[in-house]
């Protein structure tokens, strides 16, 4: 980001180890993986491009936005704790305006 902030790195400092350990493990599985199981990353609709990859831990439910650059790199822009059921419209539009911000800045 803009600021030199990693705002993904904020959220996994605010978590547990435990939790952050599940969140590193299923960010590997997508790392690894050619095609991720649909209960762990899925396409928001009406968005500008902007997935979430899916965990559950102990109760809690995590999301970690994102979209994909060009060159198929998958850049994380903001993760959460949902608390209901619909993710939040303010969290989709702050990944769509990191989305904008980090093309802008690339051009």
């Amino acid at each position: 980001m803009e600021s030199g902030k990693n705002p993904v790195i904020e959220f996994f400092d605010s978590l547990n180890g435990k939790q952050v350990q599940k969140i590193t493990w299923v960010l590997e599985l997508f790392e690894e993986m050619s095609v991720v199981p649909k209960q762990y990353f899925k396409k928001l609709k009406n968005t500008d491009d902007i997935w979430e990859i899916r965990i559950t831990f102990s109760g809690d439910i995590f999301r970690i936005l994102g979209f994909f650059e060009s060159n198929n790199n998958f850049v994380l822009t903001n993760g959460f704790i949902k608390k209901s059921q619909k993710t939040p419209q303010s969290e989709i539009n702050l990944a769509e305006e990191r989305k904008r911000n980090y093309f802008e800045r690339k051009e």
